[in-house]
């Protein structure tokens, strides 16, 4: 089966190197688009719930609400773990399931137990958003040198985060610090007292009076004019003005037992930058989002925000950016990803003194990288330092095959230029004879290789889902070389290495002596037609193995 197929790509040669062409090109394309982050996907399925209860103690929440729950989760399907915390007035219930599940599938399931657990009067349910679990991918901070802390948070909440809940790719945006804005109505007993006024009456009327609500319609001439009640109003001198009680022609207004004017919510945090009161809001992405990409698009969301705002805010968002940290490592890896193909180049130059040879060894490496890639995008693996760590353990061997096979092809060529002109064989004929000499070679320590690696994919848990991306990159990108070295490798050959002068070595440029050139010239095969290096290696292992077989 690989003799045929280093002979499809010698008879295909053309079609064969302008598929890899193609494959580059596509791939290249495909490189740019996939997701990027430090680390591999470690999201296990999670759902969160959050029960409210309020006046209980943390007692009371465990007992009454926690507890039911967590019973009735325990036994969904696909559940690995399920955890809790309970505080005053607020319960949280984390509920894992196993990798496999999708998150949506997921959330079905812990809505469907849900409706079968009875839960004290006021305590409702609710999901939380999809998150990642490294979900928090930035802070920023809103500032402002004469607007008040209300009115930052008023804009946080009502301009800020609503344009960044818009964006695709957003699970959640939460507001920290600052002043709530509340309408607040500030009873005074002595007046109540003086009026003949409860706590009851007045919250009665304020839950009242602040609806719109409908009176039916009017039959005008056969058409329906619809009837409405518009009661709701932000106008402080329209709530004041809301009916607490009337007796007969007597009527009692909220302004005449009470105060009414916004203050701030009673405080639970607050938020600061470089000092100075802020509201900072936490942004955090959905699974599988790309944290680079969404920053970037956060980042312009934000540029055309700062245009509708006061200009005494400012909006910082260089608080933490997760972006800058896995830029950062990526661009650690990528240097060694250099550095290692800058010293493949260095080491095959060195070795071989012959362009042509080193450029079809090397076109091993981009072509076996830009599958990698592709292989990347159909099993949604991402860009981390993990596969990138797992390509730069590869790219000194992403050559071997290549090289393997280059070395034969340019070695019997030599030989067979060196013979008489009656003698010498079909350029096709040589190469495809050169390759399949060394392709079971070839193949068999791609195997052993691999195997190497296979023991990664038997990792459990985290650890498993850390280094599996690093064997999957390692792995594909080696088995790819081996496809280029039996196809690729070939077709460039011929076309490369077809005529008797593309064997000689660059190392006759300096040459002192035309005699000597002329002798190199008139025989390929000879030894001086390796590189300096090559030759004192030569000299080096014949002494070993001299003094070894004599001594065995």
């Amino acid at each position: 089966m690989l003799n045929r197929l280093i002979q499809f790509s010698l008879r295909n040669r053309l079609f064969v190197i302008a598929l890899g062409a193609l494959i580059m090109v596509y791939g290249v394309i495909t490189l740019l688009t996939l997701p990027v982050d430090v680390l591999p996907n470690l999201n296990r399925p999670r759902v969160t719930i959050f029960l409210e209860a309020g006046g209980m103690a943390p007692e009371e929440v465990e007992s009454q609400a926690v507890l039911p729950l967590e019973t009735a989760l325990n036994g969904a399907p696909g559940v690995e773990v399920v955890r809790s915390v309970s505080s005053p007035g607020l319960g949280m219930v984390f509920v894992e399931f196993d990798w496999e599940t999708d998150v949506y599938r997921a959330r079905q399931l812990a809505s469907e137990k849900l409706q079968t657990v009875d839960l004290p009067e006021g305590i409702t349910p609710q999901l939380g958003p999809v998150s990642s679990i490294m979900g928090q991918i930035m802070l920023m901070a809103v500032t402002g040198d004469t607007t008040s802390p209300m009115e930052l948070r008023t804009i946080a909440d009502f301009t800020i985060r609503r344009r960044l809940m818009s964006i695709k790719g957003v699970s959640q945006v939460i507001p920290i610090g600052g002043e709530r804005m509340q309408y607040q109505v500030l009873v005074s007993p002595q007046r109540m007292r003086q009026y003949n006024v409860t706590i009851a009456d007045i919250d009665k009327a304020l839950q009242l009076a602040n609806r719109n609500t409908t009176s039916g319609f009017i039959n005008n001439g056969g058409s329906e004019v619809l009837v409405r009640n518009i009661a709701r109003t932000t106008d402080i001198a329209e709530i004041g003005n809301t009916v607490v009680k009337g007796e007969g022609s007597a009527t009692v207004l909220l302004s005449q037992v009470a105060d009414v004017k916004p203050g701030g919510a009673l405080k639970r945090g607050d938020g600061s930058f470089n000092g100075r009161p802020a509201v900072i809001l936490s942004v955090e992405k959905q699974p599988n989002a790309s944290t680079v990409s969404l920053t970037d698009n956060i980042l312009k969301a934000v540029d055309e925000i700062k245009g509708s705002l006061p200009p005494d805010v400012k909006i910082n968002t260089d608080v933490f950016q997760q972006k800058n940290f896995i830029v950062h490592a990526i661009t650690n890896v990528e240097h060694a990803l250099r550095d290692g193909f800058i010293l493949v180049i260095i080491i095959l130059f060195l070795f071989l003194l012959n362009f042509r040879t080193t450029v079809i060894t090397l076109t091993a490496i981009p072509l076996s990288l830009i599958i990698t890639a592709i292989v990347f995008r159909m099993f949604n693996i991402s860009i981390n330092t993990l596969t990138l760590g797992g390509l730069a353990i590869a790219i000194g061997e992403l050559v071997d095959d290549a090289i393997v096979d280059v070395e034969n092809v340019y070695r019997r060529l030599k030989e067979n230029w060196a013979l008489p002109a009656s003698q010498q064989k079909p350029l096709m004929r040589v190469i495809y004879e050169a390759s399949s000499e060394v392709r079971n070679s070839i193949v068999y320590a791609t195997i052993i290789v691999v195997l190497v690696f296979i023991p990664l994919f038997y990792l459990q848990g985290i650890e498993g889902r850390i280094f599996a991306p690093l064997g999957i990159a390692y792995i594909t990108s080696i088995i790819a070389s081996l496809f280029v070295s039996l196809t690729i490798t070939p077709a460039l050959c011929s076309y490369l290495l077809k005529k008797q002068k593309h064997l000689r070595h660059v190392s006759l440029r300096f040459r002192k002596s035309k005699r000597d050139i002329k002798a190199v010239q008139d025989d390929p095969a000879s030894p001086e037609h390796d590189s300096p290096l090559v030759r004192w290696l030569k000299k080096q292992d014949l002494r070993i193995l001299h003094w070894s077989l004599q001594r065995t």
